[in-house]
């Protein structure tokens, strides 16, 4: 996992034209690649090789929707672990592997993992941070949300 910044020539000026438009929505249609491509003059295909490569060099960890698994009857719950530095690439790749992991982040703090845990149930949401407490021997604290803030985060490329 890379967590170091990428390079400046990383990326390129396509590259970030594509992180900047994708982050405001991508179509609902029948062929959304080559949807989301047109406005940024990119075939289907090189579109699908661009964002393959983000991935490949660190500059996104997945490409997919997020869905409010409250809204559709499920239960999410922010997470957070203080992890051994020594620990933190092998925790965070145990963390990953659960498909309840809907993203994981790194932080310049005591508590230095945070994930959300999106589950079908709160018991779900339980039975998750509970095994993920046993598989690393470290303790998983949760945060379950009080109220919703909608802060309309972007992150510019």
């Amino acid at each position: 996992m890379i967590r170091t910044p990428l390079p400046p020539e990383a990326l390129d000026a396509t590259d970030r034209a594509i992180l900047n438009a994708l982050q405001d929505g991508f179509p609902l249609v029948p062929r959304p690649f080559a949807a989301a491509g047109k406005p940024l003059g990119l075939t289907e295909e090189a579109l699908i090789s661009h964002i393959r490569h983000l991935r490949e060099v660190g500059a996104i960890t997945r490409f997919g929707p997020f869905f409010d698994a409250e809204a559709m009857g499920g239960a999410f719950c922010l997470c957070a672990m203080a992890v051994p530095a020594e620990r933190f690439d092998a925790v965070v790749t145990l963390v990953n592997a659960y498909p309840e992991v809907a993203h994981n982040y790194e932080r310049g703090h005591h508590l230095n993992m945070w994930f959300v845990l999106a589950c079908e149930t709160l018991d779900g949401v339980e039975q998750a941070a509970n095994r993920i407490e046993q598989e690393t021997g470290l303790r998983v604290l949760r945060f379950p949300k009080l109220r919703e803030f909608f802060i309309g985060f972007r992150v510019a490329a």
